[in-house]
């Protein structure tokens, strides 16, 4: 087989265990998942309710143009519907975005670590790939500024940035995508938006109108909670739209996907319900880390990154015997870490007992070593 190299050069995306997988193999009749970032309140209401009506044919090809979710789109979001592309989940956006502009020759600019299928789509254009280090969890702006040349074509900015929870301010980012230049397509992923309360995170949605070399990234799979139906769009001047549409493949987003986000997106008090719990229950795992002493890094997505100071695999599968499936840092480039979705308050309590257990025995252990 004549495969390309660069496709050899890949693994394929690790997704966290199933809880079918994990009830079977450990024998346990309750299992948490807090893994992937996955809405633990699940979707409004009226999603359930649009999708057991839905009456059309399964045999009839979806809307190509998304025409009732775009026009949908373009109301909440306030721009036109010639700004909108959408995608199955923000992943094939990402795909797109780097089939039409990345190719041998070019580089893109991202932080590390971030999201990892930056990088992977990156690799399978056969583009050179500057990683810039996340400075206290953060990203490196200045950093990044100094990597872009004359061959730079798309440059990532994850904000709030996955694993880490952080995000970037509204005039750090101003500022920074004032100074790239106008012919490298500057992409901001804003999967976690809604759950963000810092005071000063951007509103972006009309900065496309603004910065003609700008993408914003959103996603229904997060606070909106139907991951299953994968649904991502991005907003961009018409002139990139354009450009990107063709890279598209015919009918990507599903009939039921589409009149799944028009029915969550149209019940907003559900998504500020979904936020407001989720900073209670980052409160949760903030009191932990400060009582045990634990680094972590300031969260405003629905996850939080901490640091146990041990060997993230080894916490992961101590977690997992006890039916909580978390992501062990070692995949995100965090080898002594956790990334822990923020569940329910029940959920958060059970994991934080777990926790506190193994954080007593490791001290117990260091104690009788000295």
């Amino acid at each position: 087989m004549k495969w390309n190299q660069s496709v050899l050069s890949l693994k394929p995306y690790q997704p966290g265990k199933s809880t079918d997988a994990v009830r079977r193999e450990y024998g346990l009749d309750e299992i948490v998942k807090l893994a992937s970032n996955e809405n633990p309140f699940g979707c409004s209401k009226r999603v359930k309710q649009v999708l057991s009506e839905f009456a059309s044919s399964l045999a009839i090809y979806p809307d190509g143009y998304a025409t009732a979710l775009r026009e949908a789109v373009a109301k909440h979001t306030g721009v036109n519907e010639t700004q909108l592309i959408f995608g199955n989940g923000s992943d094939e956006n990402i795909q797109i975005i780097s089939r039409s502009l990345l190719s041998e020759g070019k580089n893109t600019v991202m932080a590390t670590p971030t999201f990892s299928q930056y990088k992977h789509n990156a690799v399978l254009e056969h583009a050179e790939i500057r990683e810039i280090p996340l400075i206290n969890g953060d990203h490196d702006l200045e950093g990044m500024l100094s990597a872009i040349d004359e061959n730079t074509a798309v440059v990532w900015l994850c904000t709030p940035n996955n694993p880490t929870g952080t995000y970037i301010g509204e005039k750090q980012l101003r500022e920074f995508i004032e100074k790239v230049p106008g012919d490298v397509l500057v992409v901001l992923d804003e999967a976690y938006a809604e759950y963000v309360v810092a005071e000063d995170y951007p509103k972006t949605n009309a900065w496309p109108s603004i910065y003609k070399n700008l993408i914003i990234l959103r996603t229904f799979s997060k606070a909106y909670g139907i991951a299953s139906m994968r649904i991502g769009y991005g907003i961009a001047d018409e002139d990139i739209i354009q450009k990107l549409d063709p890279a598209r493949q015919p009918f990507n987003a599903n009939t039921l996907g589409q009149a799944a986000a028009i029915a969550a997106l149209s019940d907003q008090d559900f998504i500020l319900h979904c936020s407001k719990e989720n900073r209670k229950g980052l409160a949760q795992y903030i009191s932990f880390c400060e009582s045990e002493n634990l680094s972590f890094y300031p969260p405003q997505g629905n996850f939080i990154l901490i640091d146990f100071k041990v060997d993230a695999d080894l916490l992961f599968q101590h977690l997992l015997e006890r039916g909580f499936i978390v992501r062990s840092g070692k995949f995100l480039g965090f080898p002594t870490c956790l990334r822990i979705t923020v569940g329910t308050q029940e959920q958060n309590e059970g994991m934080i007992a777990v926790l506190k257990e193994f954080t007593a025995s490791q001290a117990a252990v260091l104690g009788k070593n000295n």
